[in-house]
């Protein structure tokens, strides 16, 4: 089940939020990233949301979604996911992905852009793409990963209307 996270869900998320920046292959976060200024950049507030899949009690996932930019910029949604490591490949991603684009329709946006996709992150890409999404853009050698080096982040996008 998805939900809006509150603050009870907030340790729920905070270990692998934490996990996954200091992995180095997908945020480009702070790593020296605390629980408190995690959860002052994760945790977002009303015109955006947080949301927690929840299975069993044991949270899998979490998204944000909410304006890309304010004013008049604002009718572009954009959106950030993390699922936990034990939860990958379930579909943990592709039901947060699916509940974002519908919120941002439901919302009104008229698109929704993703910032920063690390190109090497392929399996994030796929699913963007397999939700329509498209590659508008690369920005070369954007992101340090820790594992290839200066790799490119990709701009996607798709359109609501």
């Amino acid at each position: 089940m998805i939900h809006t996270a509150t603050d009870a869900d907030w340790p729920r998320i905070w270990p692998f939020l934490q996990e996954t920046v200091l992995a180095g292959e997908t945020y480009a976060y702070p790593l020296d990233l605390t629980v408190d200024s995690g959860r002052d950049l994760w945790m977002r507030q009303p015109p955006g949301r947080t949301v927690v899949l929840v299975e069993d009690g044991e949270v899998l996932g979490s998204a944000t979604m909410g304006p890309n930019r304010p004013g008049r910029s604002s009718h572009v949604g954009t959106a950030s996911f993390l699922v936990a490591p034990a939860a990958r490949g379930r579909g943990v991603g592709r039901a947060l992905g699916e509940h974002v684009v519908q919120w941002h329709r439901d919302q009104g946006f008229h698109a929704i852009q993703f910032n920063a996709v690390v190109e090497t992150n392929t399996v994030a890409v796929r699913l963007w793409q397999a939700l329509g999404f498209r590659i508008i853009g690369t920005v070369p050698r954007a992101f340090d990963s820790a594992a290839h080096g200066l790799v490119g982040l990709h701009v996607m996008h798709l359109p609501l209307d």
